[in-house]
């Protein structure tokens, strides 16, 4: 995805600038385009090397009640009715997630069995989308409508814009560039709803650690850290999506 970008950005570069190098306007365009998308390339590896650091670090600490993380989620799913939803074990590290298809929550192999305070706050996250979607939530029913849309937007915008770039001497190469943009826009309205059922999700799991005495007081902060790192990947993500919006409205006004 990166690559890509980097050749739109040298496509758009030769493009805009591709006669006028030793301008002092140019210099500055090019000086824009650059912090935009180094603050784009690094926003997101800063906050998955900081999630990855937490999660290592608190999974050195054990609970004390000996539980493990997919015995905390099946007693959350137990106490709020929710018996129906199964646990899977799946391979791979922090690639935990619920499918409300299926009807599952699965774990990976840094959660599953773990007894870290760790590996417990991840499980009790998933566990919040669940409660999320048996409460018919709504910042998380209008994030599940747009996932058909923003799927296909994600995968294929910038194969429009790359066309676009192509043909951008006739009007259908205009067009695309502008379609291309507003399927990214897209996207980022879909992150901008995920903020929410995130944090919520998060915010659920603690109270239920904290409330229901499955960690002990001075371990629910443990807990917190490693899902406000988790949350900040996807603040991350926004960011540097807005961030990717603004230079393609900037490429756009250039031309």
């Amino acid at each position: 995805m990166y690559i890509m970008n980097m050749f739109m950005v040298l496509a758009r570069y030769y493009h805009y600038y591709g006669g006028g190098y030793g301008t002092r306007a140019a210099s500055d365009h090019i000086g824009i385009y650059i912090i935009l998308y180094l603050a784009i390339l690094l926003l997101p590896l800063i906050a998955q090397i900081n999630v990855s650091s937490t999660f290592k670090k608190y999974s050195r600490i054990p609970n004390s009640r000996g539980l493990t993380a997919d015995q905390v989620a099946r007693m959350i799913l137990d106490a709020n009715g929710l018996q129906h939803v199964r646990i899977e074990h799946v391979k791979g590290s922090l690639s935990d997630h619920y499918d409300p298809k299926a009807n599952v929550v699965r774990l990976s192999d840094s959660t599953f069995g773990q007894r870290s305070v760790a590996a417990i706050g991840v499980a009790a996250h998933e566990c919040g989308h669940v409660c999320q979607h048996a409460e018919n939530y709504r910042p998380i029913v209008i994030r599940s409508s747009l996932v058909p849309v923003t799927s296909f937007c994600s995968h294929f915008w910038y194969l429009l814009l790359i066309l676009g770039v192509v043909l951008s001497s006739l009007t259908i190469g205009t067009i695309l560039i502008y379609f291309s943009i507003a399927m990214f826009a897209a996207v980022v309205i879909f992150q901008t709803v995920t903020l929410p059922v995130e944090f919520d999700a998060s915010s659920r799991a603690l109270k239920t650690l904290a409330n229901d005495g499955i960690l002990e007081p001075n371990e629910v902060p443990h807990a917190a850290k490693v899902l406000k790192a988790a949350a900040l990947t996807y603040v991350a993500g926004l960011v540097a999506s807005i961030l990717q919006l603004i230079r393609l409205l900037l490429s756009v006004r250039r031309r």
